[in-house]
């Protein structure tokens, strides 16, 4: 069986690929063209085309292609099913949704920026595939939690939540600010603070937006990789897509509708704010 979609595959791309292949058909083969090419090569070399608008293997509400490809084809392995939300997360910048989906993400952007060639990518993000599931089936109980800045922002956040003086802005919140300022490529997720605390995550959720500008943890990081971005655009030596991949995006058309979201500008309309060079 054939599949085929769109060039230059990150993260639904080459997840799909990997569930077909491992769960669906071993023999699949993968196909990967321009955007405007798919309908018409899916037909002439009598391929299913996945993962873009108007086919049956696309993403619907919420969900994406791989979460499609699980209940059309009644995937119900369990660590597939625990992978679906981090794939999810990745794909759909809602990171929130699993404490991996960050790392699947950032993984699959330097996989992209390495390879150029999408058939080597493909085999290579197998590889990274083949490990989550892995890890989804046997290790999720394993800890691994060894970088100090990850323990100072657990400390400062017990301080916090020891403290019964919630309506003044506590300390921890400016020395949480700097943290996160100076580690924002940090894996580090509220939800995986809150189970560490044993805390809510919703309740942990709402007391960190009370002094982060009403802003989710997620919408925080987001904002400060934007406000890295600006502060990058202004060493002329730094091309857009460099930027795009120095701040932690997927790839420049998600950093450049995150930069207009953000600041109501393009990425090329906001540097002509910057003076030559």
């Amino acid at each position: 069986m054939k599949w085929i979609t769109r060039s230059r595959p990150k993260i639904d791309r080459i997840a799909c690929p990997w569930l077909i292949r491992r769960f669906i058909d071993p023999e699949a083969e993968f196909i990967y063209v321009p955007f405007e090419m798919v309908l018409s090569q899916a037909n002439a070399c009598g391929a299913i085309p996945f993962d873009i608008p108007g086919v049956e293997y696309t993403h619907y509400g919420d969900e994406c292609t791989f979460d499609y490809l699980i209940r059309k084809h009644n995937i119900t392995d369990p660590a597939v099913l625990t992978m679906a939300p981090i794939v999810r997360g990745a794909d759909t910048d809602r990171h929130e949704l699993a404490d991996e989906a960050s790392g699947l993400w950032a993984i699959s952007a330097g996989l992209a920026y390495n390879h150029t060639d999408d058939s080597e990518l493909l085999e290579k993000g197998m590889l990274i595939y083949d490990g989550l599931y892995s890890w989804a089936k046997h290790l999720q109980k394993e800890r691994h939690t060894q970088q100090p800045d990850e323990n100072l922002l657990l400390e400062i956040l017990k301080k916090f939540l020891s403290s019964k003086d919630g309506k003044k802005i506590p300390a921890w919140a400016k020395e949480l600010k700097e943290l996160i300022q100076d580690h924002i490529d940090t894996n580090l997720t509220l939800k995986e603070l809150s189970r560490d605390l044993d805390i809510n995550p919703s309740y942990l959720s709402r007391e960190f937006s009370k002094h982060f500008d009403n802003l989710s943890f997620g919408e925080y990081i987001r904002k400060q990789r934007i406000d890295r971005a600006i502060e990058l655009m202004a060493t002329p030596s730094y091309s857009l897509t460099d930027i795009a991949y120095l701040t932690g995006f997927s790839d420049q058309s998600h950093f450049t509708r995150i930069f207009r979201k953000t600041t109501g500008l393009s990425p090329s309309d906001y540097r002509k704010k910057f003076p030559e060079k």
